[in-house]
């Protein structure tokens, strides 16, 4: 049985990149823990980077990787290998795409309570929460949320400029200095931000530029016609829905305003399993919703956006859509940020303060007498003070 996975695994490990390592990552990966998952959407570079790091710290003979969607395992236990794996003077267990194995949780607690000199890696889809699984590897597990890359990898790995991580107060009180300083030193970065835009934010632009739309589309058809019914107890034929919500959002070129009396009309469904659908496109990293602020803060999202800036250019060139350029800029804006609202004042609201998004000719006319505000502009650099390019919050 090992053989099997030796052979097909020495294949694999013939083509891992060792020029870029996601280093934040990998710090999880190396701890002690026993129990490491690394989740996230399709394309991130998990599968990567845990091959990486069994190349980097461990002898071929002391790790065993596979995938859990390999045909091997349709009649095999996990639990199985990893006994006849300890046996023989195994040391890691790395299990790629987890989710498409029937019942994991089980057998990974089999396998961490059975083999406590076993350290066990592994990957799983973004809708992956250990949290919920029956089987309580919560207080066992450590896990990360992989996310696409940032604008502030993009140009380490495409343009090999490596700049300093900034602090958000750093870039509100002195982006214009900064800007500056970057954009004079280093003349490719506003070009390079406009790349990082259309095909930046996974690591498999390296392979082939020309292709990345199409793969990224392709990537996202698995999310929904794949990933989302293993993670969920849903029926094949709702998948439509799910496509149908997607439509709605890039025909509409502007960002959506939701209300959802209407959209379950439209769509057909109840209004908790539309709200239940939306839960789920934002958990696979496809949406990004966004609540409106107010004293008492709504659960339903106010807009809904794509979650990242080339998901948006890949549904739009799917779709034959030509993108809206403050529909990019928005989008880019709320996936630099965790915990962000839209607000009356400016567009967005991050903590205290107000952001007002727009083109290099933006004026302050929406903000002028607000406090704790910034305008935020697509331009290479600034020279006047509460005014940002729309690029820095990339280097957060």
């Amino acid at each position: 049985m090992l053989n099997y996975f030796r052979g097909k695994q020495a294949r694999i490990f013939q083509a891992v990149p060792d020029d870029f390592v996601r280093k934040k990552y990998m710090k999880l990966l190396t701890s002690s823990d026993r129990l490491v998952g690394l989740i996230g959407q399709r394309g991130v570079g998990k599968t990567t980077l845990l091959l990486q790091y069994l190349k980097n710290n461990f002898k071929v003979s002391e790790y065993l990787y596979f995938s859990a969607d390999d045909i091997y395992i349709a009649d095999t236990k996990f639990y199985d290998i990893a006994d006849e794996f300890v046996r023989l003077g195994g040391k890691v267990m790395v299990i790629d795409e987890i989710h498409k194995y029937y019942n994991w949780a089980q057998e990974i607690k089999n396998i961490y309570d059975s083999f406590p000199e076993l350290l066990i890696r592994f990957s799983g889809s973004a809708m992956l929460n250990i949290m919920y699984e029956k089987y309580d590897l919560s207080r066992r597990c450590v896990t990360a949320q992989m996310e696409t890359l940032s604008f502030l990898e993009f140009l380490e790995l495409d343009k090999k400029l490596e700049l300093p991580l900034l602090p958000l107060d750093d870039i509100i009180t002195r982006g214009s200095e900064i800007s500056l300083d970057l954009a004079l030193s280093h003349s490719n970065i506003y070009s390079g931000f406009k790349d990082f835009l259309k095909f930046g934010a996974y690591p498999f632009f390296m392979e082939d530029k020309d292709t990345y739309k199409n793969k990224l589309f392709n990537a996202l058809e698995k999310i929904i016609n794949e990933d989302i019914p293993s993670c969920h107890k849903i029926d094949y034929s709702q998948l439509i829905v799910f496509k149908k919500i997607i439509a709605i959002l890039i025909e509409s070129r502007v960002p959506y305003k939701v209300n959802m009396v209407k959209l379950s009309k439209k769509l057909g469904v109840s209004h908790p399993t539309l709200a239940s659908y939306l839960a789920m496109l934002k958990d696979s990293k496809i949406f990004h919703p966004v609540k409106k602020y107010s004293v008492k803060v709504s659960k339903k999202p106010e807009k809904l956006l794509f979650d990242n800036t080339n998901i948006l250019q890949a549904y739009a060139d799917e779709f034959g859509i030509e993108v809206n350029a403050g529909t990019v800029r928005e989008t880019f804006f709320a996936s630099c940020f965790s915990d962000i609202f839209y607000s009356d004042i400016g567009d967005f609201r991050v903590k205290d303060m107000f952001f007002e998004i727009g083109g290099r000719n933006k004026t302050f006319k929406q903000i002028k007498d607000v406090e704790n505000s910034c305008l935020v502009i697509d331009t290479d650099y600034t020279t006047q003070e509460r005014k940002i390019p729309l690029w820095l919050f990339g280097l957060m």
